[in-house]
């Protein structure tokens, strides 16, 4: 049976007693050195989901192609921030558990190196259990009010865009309503015009994944990517977008089978797909399942340099 894929990381995060709400003060951002990235690379793009919790966003930079030596991976996503709710003043707000708080805070040694590589840097953002999720927002300003708070993280920290996965909200929790058709929309209508320029992925699955139109607003096409969220399956994202902002194929690193991971590649190229999604890259040497899928989407091998 197919599940859901990070059940078994949020209690995890939940238990983390030392944790940080974002203070919003003046947002200067540095982004350190100028990029010098590695050389292009031609296939589609491959994603790595890394558990702050317990590995190094730098993990993700350590992967090169044997042959020309570009990036194995052009986008690297911290998982994972949250929305929260506020009892008090009932409203939703985002939410940072101690590492999440870590990474961002040392974005000069954890963020920039990657970004330098001509890795783009994305920030996920997760339910956490308290009633708050991207499709319950109350009304428009509630919606885009959440929305400046993503845009301002991405802004104050140097980030390359946001990712929204809607699990783990718990819809109803402390009084909260249910998913409405509206939220989304708003939402992402509002984080598209704050930030024109960077990467609004989704995550697919949750009550939002399915309510992207509304009003005769259909927020599809302000998606940069869209991804099959269960792992060692091919599934399309049921969103408007081509093929080359699409990942069928999803696959955890070390977990799913070599045979499977090269199977799901293979079929990303012949079906004409523009996405790889892997998930949960850690410290180790992975470089014989890298490679499993970078054969098939690049013609070489992955080579990882600790």
């Amino acid at each position: 049976m197919l599940t859901p894929v990070r059940s078994r990381v949020r209690m995890a995060a939940l238990a983390l007693s030392a944790v940080a709400a974002l203070a919003f003060g003046a947002t200067v951002t540095t982004t350190g050195a100028a990029a010098s990235p590695a050389p292009a690379k031609q296939g589609p793009t491959s994603v790595a989901y890394v558990e702050v919790n317990n590995n190094s966003m730098l993990n993700v930079g350590k992967y090169t192609l044997a042959n020309g030596g570009g990036n194995v991976f052009d986008v690297a996503v911290i998982f994972a921030a949250n929305i929260n709710y506020d009892t008090g003043t009932k409203a939703a707000h985002l939410y940072f558990n101690e590492n999440v708080q870590r990474v961002l805070d040392n974005a000069a040694t954890e963020i920039r190196p990657l970004q330098q590589k001509g890795i783009k840097v994305v920030l996920s953002v997760l339910g956490n259990h308290q009633g708050a999720g991207f499709a319950n927002f109350p009304s428009q300003q509630a919606a885009s009010a959440f929305a400046e708070q993503l845009s301002d993280t991405v802004a104050k920290y140097g980030l390359d865009g946001i990712d929204f996965d809607d699990e783990y909200a718990e819809y109803g929790n402390n009084g909260t309503g249910q998913p409405n058709d509206s939220s989304f929309v708003y939402l992402v209508t509002a984080l598209r015009a704050n930030m024109p320029g960077k990467i609004i992925s989704l995550y697919n699955i949750g009550p939002a994944a399915s309510r992207l139109s509304y009003g005769g607003v259909d927020v599809s096409s302000k998606f940069d990517y869209a991804w099959n969220p269960y792992y060692g399956t091919w599934q399309v994202p049921g969103i408007a977008l081509p093929k080359s902002k699409l990942s069928p194929a999803a696959v955890e690193i070390g977990r799913t089978s070599q045979s499977t991971v090269a199977d799901l590649a293979r079929r990303t190229v012949s079906e004409g797909y523009g996405v790889y999604l892997t998930y949960n890259l850690d410290g180790a040497d992975r470089s014989a399942d890298v490679s499993a899928f970078t054969r098939e989407l690049y013609g070489s091998d992955a080579v990882y340099t600790p």
